[in-house]
């Protein structure tokens, strides 16, 4: 496939950039005071893809949106925030369900192009009643213009919404994609603790927006990393309704290639946001390996500095102790040869072919102070590369999380 120039640009609304698309949040009582419940809806039913937590303990929300993924259509998401809906046994994936129905009736749409998704404390029973009577209210003041709403409706610990749109010519018309979500704590790969919405007005079907979302995740979601754990609640949801009017997107062509691309551009801006503002958080780190032998090899390099205690709390300390990064290196499992590892805080080199070079302290600690920092290590053994997203680990991250339920 020969390549094009690809030329995406930044448009406002989110998750209701895409034409067809409404949102609304609001309060419904999951939560004492701040808005508990999303709801994004499409004018007609669309393609539907989905990647889901790798955790062995699911929340039932999850198993309802894997099956309706799985029908390939959705036309609306309602999300809870506030309580999970996960170990809740027999009632709780009822609950789940009664979600849909609720939401479709209210709607005016089948039940099963309806997906719902929780996030919140794990064990407790939904409180059905207020979400009842939330349900009848959202779906009346839906809009293009609920995007706001909406991003802030599905947050937890978050302390900012996290959404961004994308267009791209494709076919001559452009078509448009859009995103929203929310990630704080518990952000590990395979999927990272989260929820995101995806919505798209181009014209795909169900398999190739599924493999497309599949890729994009990967490149995303799942090289992002805060503090090791995964939740029982993860998932990404994406409709793609058509209603762009542009040719059909077809695997192979440069159509499927500016899609991808604008795909990718959502997702990965939303993994850094979510990065980004990680619990107790104070600075975004970028992790670039290269000259792997492998791609494996290379993420397995990249996500053991990414998930390393040590190399977080040097990054929140101000410490250039390379030596962590190096530790990290070596048990990752990823083929390595100790003598030709280079390490750069930055665009300052502090270790090559193993061994510690000269270095300004104070230059590297200036670095180290910037919201954003670069962690860059060559093997030096082949040509592939690997980036991986996460944060520093601060006291405030303690606090948040001894305090959680409270």
């Amino acid at each position: 496939m020969k390549s094009s120039v690809i030329v995406l640009r930044q448009i406002p609304k989110g998750i209701t950039a895409a034409k067809g698309f409404r949102a609304a949040g609001l309060h419904c009582g999951i939560k004492r005071a701040k808005k508990d419940m999303a709801l994004v809806v499409s004018e007609v039913p669309g393609s539907a893809a989905g990647v889901f937590t790798q955790n062995h303990v699911k929340g039932a929300p999850v198993i309802v949106c894997q099956e309706r993924v799985k029908g390939g259509r959705l036309q609306a998401i309602l999300v809870c925030s506030g309580n999970a809906n996960a170990c809740t046994g027999k009632q709780g994936l009822e609950n789940a369900y009664e979600l849909t129905r609720m939401a479709a009736r209210q709607l005016g749409i089948a039940e099963g192009n309806v997906a719902a998704a929780c996030t919140g404390v794990i064990g407790l029973q939904l409180p059905m009643d207020a979400i009842a009577s939330g349900i009848q209210q959202i779906a009346e003041v839906v809009t293009e213009d609920g995007f706001d709403d909406a991003a802030e409706a599905i947050l937890t610990t978050d302390t900012v919404t996290k959404q961004i749109a994308f267009e791209v010519e494709i076919g001559g018309c452009l078509v448009r994609i859009g995103g929203m979500a929310k990630g704080s704590g518990m952000i590990h790969p395979n999927m990272a603790t989260m929820l995101a919405f995806i919505t798209t007005d181009a014209v795909i079907s169900a398999p190739v927006l599924q493999a497309a979302l599949s890729a994009a995740v990967d490149k995303s979601f799942n090289m992002i990393s805060v503090d090791g754990d995964t939740s029982t609640n993860d998932s990404v949801l994406a409709i793609a309704n058509g209603m762009s009017g542009c040719p059909e997107i077809r695997p192979g062509t440069p159509e499927h290639q500016a899609f991808a691309a604008a795909l990718d551009a959502v997702c990965i801006e939303l993994a850094k946001m979510i990065v980004r503002d990680g619990e107790g958080a104070s600075k975004l780190i970028e992790i670039n390996v290269t000259g792997a032998q492998t791609d494996q090899d290379a993420v397995l390099v990249a996500k053991a500095i990414a998930e390393s205690n040590l190399v977080k709390t040097a990054v929140f300390g101000e410490d250039a102790n390379w030596g962590r990064i190096v530790c990290a290196v070596g048990y990752s499992g990823a083929e390595i040869d100790p003598a030709r590892i280079d390490v750069k805080i930055g665009s300052i080199k502090m270790c090559e072919n193993g061994e510690g070079l000269e270095y300004d302290e104070g230059f590297v600690s200036e670095i180290l102070r910037e919201r954003e920092i670069v962690i860059q290590v060559d093997l030096n053994l082949g040509e592939a590369k690997a980036r991986v997203w996460t944060c520093d680990l601060t006291y405030d991250y303690i606090k948040i999380n001894a305090s959680y339920r409270s």
